[in-house]
């Protein structure tokens, strides 16, 4: 008996030959009777549902006037199919009225080689030096960014790392900003740091512990918010921070309240007063530092300067999870005591201001190259047209950050995408759910195509090239 014939899938680079009955190397697309289909369902969004709810499996379940109006509905791009090679139209051009004018949205599963994620995760836990490798299961996929105000940073993929390595860089690279990008779990290791268990919209796990809290600002901005807390229930406060680490006595929020010289001494850069640089190294410990004992970082008091036996201190992080109080004896060295009563409360507040630590997966990408030419015959008067705010591009219906400058270069915070939005191309490349919306008269003003635009109840009764299989899921209550 001879096997069935192969048919050949022209929907990405790799052009497999699918067997009836089989799926492609991407598992996106199959082989079904003769006839390439795509395996996932097109994805349509409708905004009078509760975010998440999904109904009406099918494209041939019956629509009312209202939702297929297109002043809730909208075509997504998701399971809508690709524009690959490039030189046909977009896989849907639908035509639908939005707040009573006639508009046009291209959708089209769009195949990035340049694209990666920018991981932002709220912690002053030290992941790594700024610039260091991050690594998936071995393979070098990004590199530390510089952190932000209570944030670490990671760029994750582009194309050098997609394609410009070995296979194996290339394979995994493409792997961990899939399933970042689909809301999965990553673990990471950072060269000379630590692993950490990366999800978006989930606590990031560093060297298997759960972060809780994000800092509610350096030492010295935790002196200005809470100085006036401390005003009368102690006699010296230090906040520790890895970047800034403040004092009460000789910060200006502390000169403001009148709050008397203490006789202390930080060893650490001073920066200006009551605001010291590098009184540790990034760590695990108090503030983000590598201390444990956070009297290591003050050195012998001064007694001329205020310094007395009986005079009180509090040191605390900046997020409230490690303090201490200290008493000076009458050598002037500070001895651990339990916190008073009346103190616990300014330090709940720390953590009380302290924001969740969560992970932050922003997928960016060039929308250049040839899949421009799905939308129109004249790729850059799209560019043109995005960047004056004329064609409104979105992600899976999200709204995106369009980045200045020359082309199209999209970022979108994948929380607010559908589950599963994103998919692959063993070249490797991702595939990202990408809509560019214009008015009807702007559209063809790009030279758009024209003969391929569809209304709305048209593709919601038909379907497309790739089968009529759908999916509605909510977007708002």
């Amino acid at each position: 008996m001879s096997r069935p014939e192969k048919i050949r899938c022209d929907a990405c680079p790799v052009m497999c030959y699918i067997a009836d009955g089989q799926a492609g190397a991407c598992d996106r697309y199959a082989n079904e009777g003769g006839k390439i289909i795509r395996c996932d369902p097109l994805t349509i969004l409708d905004r009078r549902i509760e975010k998440g709810d999904e109904i009406k499996p099918f494209l041939t379940a019956d629509w009312d006037g209202y939702m297929a109006s297109g002043e809730d509905v909208v075509v997504s791009a998701i399971g809508a199919g690709t524009t690959y090679p490039d030189y046909k139209p977009a896989p849907f051009i639908v035509s639908r009225k939005i707040d009573g004018v006639d508009c046009v949205t291209v959708v089209t599963e769009a195949i990035f080689s340049y694209c990666g994620v920018k991981v932002k995760i709220d912690t002053d836990r030290h992941l790594g030096r700024e610039a260091a490798t991050v690594r998936c299961e071995g393979e070098n996929i990004g590199h530390v960014m510089t952190s932000e105000y209570g944030s670490q940073m990671l760029s994750l993929g582009g194309v050098d790392h997609l394609t410009g390595g070995t296979k194996a860089e290339g394979r995994k690279t493409c792997d961990a900003l899939l399933r970042l990008c689909n809301k999965e779990a990553v673990e990471l290791t950072v060269d000379g740091g630590s692993a950490v268990v990366v999800q978006a919209d989930a606590p990031p796990i560093v060297d298997g512990a759960a972060e809780e809290r994000m800092r509610v600002g350096c030492g010295s901005a935790t002196i200005g918010m809470f100085a006036s807390q401390w005003r009368g229930l102690v006699d010296e406060v230090v906040v520790v921070d890895d970047h800034i680490t403040g004092v009460v006595s000789e910060h200006q929020a502390g000169k403001v309240i009148n709050w008397p010289e203490t006789g202390i001494r930080i060893l650490g850069h001073r920066s200006t007063p009551g605001r010291y640089f590098r009184v540790a190294g990034p760590g695990m410990g108090w503030g983000g530092t590598d201390i444990k004992d956070p009297l290591t970082i003050l050195g012998p008091w001064r007694g001329p300067k205020g310094a007395r036996a009986g005079l009180s201190l509090l040191m605390v992080s900046t997020t409230g999870e490690h303090f201490g109080y200290f008493v000076l004896n009458e050598d002037l060295e500070p001895v651990a005591h339990p916190m008073p009563a009346e103190l616990q409360p300014s330090v709940d507040l720390i953590a009380q201001n302290c924001e969740p630590a969560r992970c932050t997966v922003l997928f960016m990408g060039g929308a250049g190259g040839s899949l421009r030419s799905g939308v129109t015959q004249n790729p850059i008067h799209l560019t043109r047209s995005v960047h004056a705010e004329k064609t409104r591009v979105t992600v899976g219906g999200a709204p995106v950050y369009v980045w200045p400058g020359g082309g199209i270069t999209i970022m979108v915070d994948v929380s607010v995408l559908p589950d599963g939005a994103f998919g692959y191309v063993p070249t490797p490349a991702l595939v990202a759910p990408l809509e560019f919306t214009a008015t009807r008269d702007d559209y063809l003003s790009l030279g758009g195509h024209e003969a391929a635009i569809r209304d709305l109840k048209d593709v919601l009764s038909s379907g497309g090239d790739y089968g009529a299989d759908s999916r509605v899921l909510g977007t708002s209550r």
